[in-house]
């Protein structure tokens, strides 16, 4: 049973499009009928998948003509919401439901859509009815993004404007590549994903809650005009040793940054956040060593939704969803050959750029 009793994604039939559309294929069939076609071999050019619909169209057609076969028009009674108090709320919704009171979560509920309607002209939807209106405002349910509270948006306006100016001006002058790095890391316990499963009983995914292993990973997303974007990357495998490396320093940045310069060659200009091993007085030393070659620009703070590398790591991680149990040696494995995978499609980099917004107008 679908949701109000339709199966449109409207919730209200076919729209004037698709009315027309249907339409025009009566009209269509009516031409064939006059010439003497029979209604089975009409099914077949029209596309039409029942025959029945064929012969019911004539016998229409017989009684009062190619008008007989014209849209009535939408089927059932209008919607008591107007196109106007759509507009007006989508603007209400888009304010978040703190503007309406509701200070507690920030969740949009059909309940609370229905309140909204209800203040303001005082008509009370069902849900079912409620569940209709958003998604014909081309609404549908989401899962958020985060943000940080402590986020400054002027600051990234000003990163914006400013810095981000200066970077491409420092990419053109030295014909560089452009590249984004950041570090993230991956325990033996998998991310959770979707998966079909019997209506009321969820499935359950086995684990490893013992254990210490873990993954750390670092990579470059790199970009230079007239060439393919690239992936560089270094993994490290803690087993959980005490003489094993806890994850990246300021030497392996460093290791990494130079290895990254004599595969792809030219002078690199490197974006990345304020971590605290690429800001302290080790990983300045180094910088300082490589300041022929390496130009160095920071991302304005709490502000990963401009990192490219950030979907090269959603990515990575959504195909480890529900992972079987498995070793360390075995997770890494796994993760060293998504991370090829990714190196191979270059238009799946540039994907994660655009995502950010940074190349528009940029080199």
């Amino acid at each position: 049973m679908y949701p109000g009793g339709t199966r449109y994604p409207d919730g209200g039939g076919l729209t004037a499009k698709q009315r027309a559309q249907r339409e025009q294929v009566r009209f269509e069939a009516a031409e064939l009928f006059a010439q003497g076609v029979r209604s089975p071999q009409v099914a077949w050019p029209l596309r039409v998948s029942s025959r029945k619909s064929a012969y019911d169209w004539r016998a229409r057609w017989r009684q009062g003509g190619a008008d007989a076969l014209r849209s009535k028009g939408p089927s059932g009674r209008p919607s008591r919401m107007k196109p106007g108090w759509c507009v007006w709320l989508a603007a209400e919704l888009e304010k978040g439901p703190a503007a309406h009171g509701w200070r507690e979560d920030q969740r949009w509920t059909l309940a609370r859509v229905a309140t909204v309607i209800a203040r303001r002209f005082h008509i009370r939807f069902s849900l079912a009815q409620t569940w209709r209106i958003p998604r014909q405002m081309s609404w549908s349910v989401q899962v958020p993004g985060r943000r940080a509270a402590e986020r400054t948006e002027t600051a990234v306006a000003a990163w914006m404007k400013e810095t981000l100016a200066a970077r491409g001006k420092t990419v053109r002058g030295q014909d560089a590549w452009l590249r984004f790095a950041d570090e993230a890391g991956q325990v033996l316990r998998p991310p959770r994903a979707r998966t079909w499963s019997r209506r009321g009983h969820p499935p359950r995914v086995t684990v490893r809650a013992a254990g210490s292993g873990r993954i750390s990973l670092a990579a470059l997303v790199c970009r230079r005009p007239g060439h393919r974007t690239r992936l560089v990357f270094r993994m490290l495998v803690h087993h959980g040793r005490k003489s094993e490396k806890k994850g990246f320093r300021e030497r392996d940045f460093a290791l990494l940054l130079e290895a990254a310069h004599q595969q792809l060659g030219g002078p690199i200009v490197l974006v990345w956040d304020n971590y605290t091993h690429h800001v302290d007085a080790t990983m300045r030393e180094l910088i300082g060593r490589r300041s022929a070659w390496l130009t160095v620009f920071r991302f304005p703070s709490y502000s990963p939704d401009l990192n490219p590398a950030e979907g090269v790591w959603a990515h990575l991680k959504r195909s480890l969803g529900n992972l079987a149990p498995c070793s360390t040696d075995e997770l890494a494995g796994l993760v060293r050959t998504r991370l090829k995978r990714m190196q191979y499609r270059s238009g799946l980099l540039d994907g994660f750029i655009a995502e950010t917004g940074l190349i528009a107008g940029q080199p």
